[in-house]
C-alpha cells in the first residue's frame, strides 16, 4: 500500500519549476517517494476551485506519516521557499488516498 495525492498547480515560471523539481526530488527519494504521473496541461474543462491549474500529477510515499515528516523536511523547506513559491501561483490538492 501507497499513500498518494493528486495535486494541480498553477506554475507561472516553468525554470524555476523546474530547479526546485531538481531540488527536492533526492529529499523526496530519502523519503521513499516518487510520481507516478505529470502532465503539463493546457485548458481545464471544471473545476470545483477558483485557481487555474496548469500542471497536474501524482506524488507517493509509503504512508501518510511519511508524506507529512518529508512536507515539514527542513532542507525540503529551504527548496520549496527558494524555488516553489517562485514558481508557483496555486496548488490544489485534488485528492489523497491510499492505494
Amino acid at each position: 500500500m501507497a499513500y498518494e495525492m493528486l495535486v494541480g498547480l498553477e506554475v507561472s515560471d516553468d525554470e524555476i519549476y523546474s530547479d526546485y523539481r531538481a531540488a527536492m526530488k533526492p529529499i523526496l527519494n530519502t523519503y521513499g517517494g516518487g510520481f507516478g504521473y505529470d502532465f503539463k496541461i493546457s485548458e481545464t474543462l471544471k473545476s470545483e476551485v477558483d485557481e487555474n491549474i496548469n500542471r497536474v500529477f501524482t506524488i507517493n510515499f509509503p504512508d501518510e506519516d511519511t508524506m507529512n515528516s518529508f512536507f515539514s523536511d527542513e532542507e525540503y523547506l529551504k527548496a520549496k521557499i527558494k524555488y516553489f513559491e517562485k514558481s508557483v501561483k496555486s496548488t490544489t490538492i485534488i485528492s489523497a488516498y491510499t492505494r
